[in-house]
């Protein structure tokens, strides 16, 4: 699985357990959630994306889009 592959995959999964948490527990966890877009929006602009950095130091495989 490449670096792009993940980060979509672990981006969607905070999502929806943000919107989950925010459903039954509070709220608040919506701030998550737009935290979490807003880092997909900038590294659409930027390249630079934290997650595929680190996953980049433990060696994974890069796609084309965070080379």
């Amino acid at each position: 699985m490449t670096i792009e592959r993940i980060v979509l995959a672990v981006a969607g999964g905070f999502i929806l357990i943000s919107l989950l948490l925010a459903y039954f527990i509070s709220p608040y966890w919506l701030w998550f959630t737009a935290f979490v877009g807003a880092n997909l929006f900038q590294s659409a602009f930027t390249g630079f994306c934290p997650l595929a950095s680190i996953l980049k130091r433990l060696g994974k495989q890069s796609g084309p889009a965070f080379s």
